[in-house]
C-alpha cells in the first residue's frame, strides 16, 4: 500500500516538472512571437507600409567600375573618369515625348536625337533606364537635378567612363568599349542581366573585347523609394558590386609612344619582344586612331575619315596583317637546308643573277649577279639565287615545317583581335586551299619569302626573337591579372643544332656589319649593342620581262599602292641578346632603305630605356639623328607617372 502511495506521489512530482518545462516553453515561444510582432508592425512598419503601398520599392542595378589596364611600370593605359548622365524609364513616366521635350528645353536634344530616344525606349522593357544624354557638363547637370521633381521618371546619375589617356598610342591592341548591341547581345547563351542596360558599355576590340568579362566585373543592386508620379524620393539600401580585375601589360608605355612616333604617318607596323620571357614590348600600328572617339559615340565625319584613308589607320597591321616576308625568309630556307644536310655553310653557289627553270628564268634582285657566295655572303648581301638552288635541294615540306618552328604559320595566343596564322605553305596546303599540286617554281618563290608565304609583323618578332636564343619563345602580353603576377613561361629548345643556327646568326651579323651588308648603314657602333638583322623586300606587283630588259621601274618614281613592301627583322645585342623588333612598312620601297632605320632606333630606345646617346650612331649620322630625335612628337614625361591605383 505504501509503495503504491510512493509511485503516486512520484508520478505526479514527474508531471508536475513536466508541465513546468512545458509552460516555459510556450511561454518563451510566445513572448518571441511577440517581439518579432512588434517589430513587424512598429519599428520595421515603414518599410513594410512602403513595400505595400503601390508597389514604392525599386530595384537597380548599380554598373561595376570596370577594371583598370596598366602598362609594366604601371603607367595607366585604360581608366575611368565621372561621367555625368541623364536616364529615363518607360515605366515610370506617364508621357515619355512630353518628358523629353522638357528635357529639351535644359539641355542639347534635338528633334532627331528625341525620335531615335522615343523608339530605344519603346524597344526597351519599360522596368530598364534608359540612357538620355551622358558626358554632360556639370552646368547641364545640375540643370535638370534642380528641375528633377518635374519630370517623372527621369533620373541624374553620376557614373564611370572609359578613357583612354594616351590615346591613339594603344588603339590597336587595347581595342576600346562601346554601348551593347543586339548583335552583341544574340551571341551570348545567359548575358549578364546588367549588358540590358541599353548604353551599358562593354569591349568591341582588342584587349578590351577578349578579356571583357576579367575587365567587367559584376553589378551591385540598390532599393529606392519613388512616389507615384515615378520620382525617386530616397536610397534604401544598396550593395555594391564587385569592380572588374585589374590587367597589367608587359608593353612599356614610353616606347610604345616612341614606336608610333617612329613611325610616323607610314602605313606601317612595329613590334618589339623581350627575349628573356617573351615578353612584347611594344606592338603598334600606323596610322593610328584616338580610341575615345568610339567610347563617346563617334560622328560619321571623323569615321568617314578613318575609312576612306587608303593607309588604314583602323586595321592592326601588327597581328592582321599578313604580308609575303621577302628575304627576312631567307633564314628559314637556310635552316632547312642545314638540317636536311643537303648544304653546309662554307659550300658556295654561283649567282649569274638568275637561276633557269625549264623555259623560265628566276632573277636574282642584282641584275648581274653575285658571283660565288657561301652562306654568309648570301645573308649579307641577300642573294636569290642562292636561296632558289638550296630550295630545290631541300623541298618545300621541310621549309615549311621549319617556318612553323620558328614561328610563321602558327597562330600566336594572344588577347587581340583577328590574329593570323600567316600562311607556311606546302604541297597538302595547296591541295587543299586550290587542288592544284606543288610545282617547283612555287618552292623557288617561297625560298625569298614570296608566292604563297604570309607573316604577321609579330611572327617575323619571333622568328628573330627564336633565332637569336634559340628557344622556341612564345609572345606574352598579360603580365598580371588582378594584381597577381602570372608565371614567366619556359621556352623549350627549338632542336636546332648550335652550329646551324651560329651559321645563319653570322648572316645576320653581316647583314648589318659587314662591308657589303644590305643594312650596314643602319649599324651602330657602340660595342655593347651591335645589331643582327635581315632586310626584306617583298614585290606587290608583277614584273614583266620588257620591263626587265629596260631596266626595272624604281619604287619611287612609282604610285603609292604599286610600291614594294619594306621589311626588317633584328634583335640585340649580337652576343647576349635581349630584345629583337620587326618593322613592315606598307609600300615602303626597299627594307634597308626605310625598314632598317626605324627598326635600329626602336632597338635602342629598349636597349637604353629611352632615348639612346648619339654616340652609338655613325659620327657621320650624329647630326641627323639629333634633329630627328628632337622633332619627334613625343609625349609629355608626365603622361607616364605612375601611382596609386585608382577606380576614377
Amino acid at each position: 500500500m505504501r509503495r503504491a502511495q510512493h509511485l503516486v506521489v512520484e508520478a505526479s512530482r514527474q508531471m508536475t516538472r513536466r508541465g513546468f518545462l512545458l509552460g516555459s516553453l510556450q511561454g518563451a515561444f510566445i513572448g518571441a512571437l511577440a517581439w518579432r510582432m512588434r517589430q513587424l508592425q512598429i519599428e520595421q512598419a515603414g518599410e513594410f507600409q512602403l513595400l505595400a503601398d503601390e508597389n514604392r520599392i525599386k530595384i537597380r542595378l548599380i554598373p561595376p567600375a570596370r577594371g583598370l589596364i596598366q602598362d609594366r611600370k604601371g603607367v595607366l593605359l585604360a581608366g575611368n573618369e565621372q561621367n555625368y548622365r541623364i536616364t529615363i524609364i518607360r515605366e515610370d513616366t506617364e508621357d515619355v515625348p512630353g518628358a523629353l521635350a522638357d528635357l529639351s528645353r535644359l539641355i542639347a536634344l534635338s528633334d532627331e536625337d528625341i525620335a531615335k530616344l522615343i523608339a530605344e525606349i519603346e524597344k526597351r522593357s519599360p522596368t530598364l533606364p534608359i540612357t538620355i544624354a551622358d558626358r554632360l557638363t556639370w552646368e547641364e547637370f545640375s540643370r535638370v537635378a534642380v528641375n528633377a521633381p518635374a519630370l517623372p521618371g527621369v533620373s541624374t546619375e553620376v557614373g564611370l567612363s572609359r578613357i583612354y589617356p594616351h590615346r591613339g598610342d594603344f588603339a590597336h591592341v587595347l581595342g576600346y568599349v562601346g554601348p551593347v548591341s543586339d548583335y552583341d547581345l544574340s551571341k551570348m547563351e545567359n548575358p549578364d542581366p546588367i549588358l540590358q542596360i541599353p548604353k551599358f558599355q562593354i569591349g568591341k576590340l582588342g584587349i578590351e573585347a577578349k578579356l571583357e568579362e576579367v575587365l567587367r566585373g559584376s553589378a551591385g543592386v540598390k532599393r529606392v523609394e519613388v512616389n507615384v508620379r515615378g520620382r525617386e524620393m530616397r536610397e534604401i539600401d544598396r550593395r555594391e558590386g564587385d569592380a572588374g580585375a585589374n590587367v597589367v601589360l608587359t608593353l612599356d608605355a614610353r616606347l610604345q609612344n616612341f614606336l608610333i612616333a617612329r613611325l610616323g604617318a607610314e602605313s606601317a607596323a612595329a613590334v618589339a619582344i623581350d627575349l628573356e620571357a617573351g615578353d612584347i614590348l611594344a606592338i603598334g600600328s600606323a596610322p593610328t586612331f584616338d580610341p575615345n572617339l568610339f567610347v563617346r559615340g563617334i560622328s560619321s565625319a571623323d569615321y568617314a575619315l578613318l575609312t576612306e584613308n587608303d593607309h588604314r589607320p583602323l586595321a592592326d597591321k601588327t597581328v592582321q596583317g599578313a604580308y609575303p616576308p621577302g628575304s627576312t625568309f631567307k633564314m628559314v630556307t637556310a635552316l632547312a637546308a642545314l638540317e636536311a644536310g643537303v648544304v653546309s655553310p662554307g659550300e658556295t653557289v654561283y649567282c649569274p643573277g638568275f637561276t633557269q627553270l625549264g623555259d623560265r628564268k628566276f632573277h636574282c634582285w642584282r641584275r648581274g649577279g653575285h658571283g660565288h657566295v657561301d652562306m654568309e655572303r648570301s645573308l649579307e648581301q641577300s642573294c636569290d639565287v642562292y636561296y632558289y638552288e638550296i630550295a630545290q635541294r631541300v623541298g618545300i615540306d621541310r621549309i615549311a615545317e621549319m617556318a612553323r618552328r620558328l614561328g610563321i604559320g602558327v597562330k600566336h595566343d594572344l588577347p587581340m583581335s583577328a590574329v593570323s596564322e600567316g600562311v607556311a605553305p606546302d604541297k597538302l596546303w595547296k591541295q587543299t586551299r586550290y587542288g592544284k599540286d606543288w610545282i617547283i617554281g612555287d618552292t623557288l618563290n617561297s625560298a625569298i619569302g614570296q608566292g604563297y608565304v604570309l607573316a604577321s609583323p609579330l611572327q617575323l618578332a619571333v622568328m628573330a626573337g627564336r633565332l637569336a636564343t634559340g628557344k622556341a619563345l612564345s609572345p606574352r602580353l598579360i603580365k598580371a591579372l588582378d594584381d597577381v603576377p602570372l608565371p614567366k613561361p619556359e621556352a623549350p629548345p627549338l632542336g636546332i643544332p648550335e652550329a646551324h643556327l651560329a651559321a645563319v646568326r653570322g648572316g645576320m651579323h653581316a647583314v648589318m656589319n659587314g662591308n657589303r651588308g644590305t643594312a650596314s648603314a643602319s649599324r651602330t657602333v657602340d660595342a655593347s649593342v651591335v645589331m643582327a638583322g635581315k632586310t626584306g623586300t617583298s614585290q606587290v606587283r608583277n614584273i614583266s620581262a620588257a620591263e626587265r630588259a629596260a631596266g626595272v621601274t624604281r619604287n619611287e618614281d612609282l604610285p603609292w599602292e604599286r610600291r614594294d613592301h619594306a621589311l626588317f627583322v633584328c634583335y640585340a645585342p649580337y652576343d647576349a641578346p635581349r630584345v629583337a623588333v620587326s618593322v613592315v612598312v606598307e609600300h615602303g620601297g626597299g627594307g634597308s632603305a626605310v625598314a632598317a632605320p626605324l627598326a635600329r632606333d626602336i632597338l635602342l630606345y629598349a636597349l637604353f630605356d629611352g632615348l639612346p646617346p648619339l654616340d652609338v650612331y655613325p659620327s657621320a649620322q650624329r647630326e641627323k639623328m639629333r634633329e630627328l630625335l628632337e622633332k619627334m612628337p613625343l609625349a609629355d614625361p608626365s603622361t607616364f607617372t605612375t601611382g596609386g591605383i585608382s577606380r576614377a
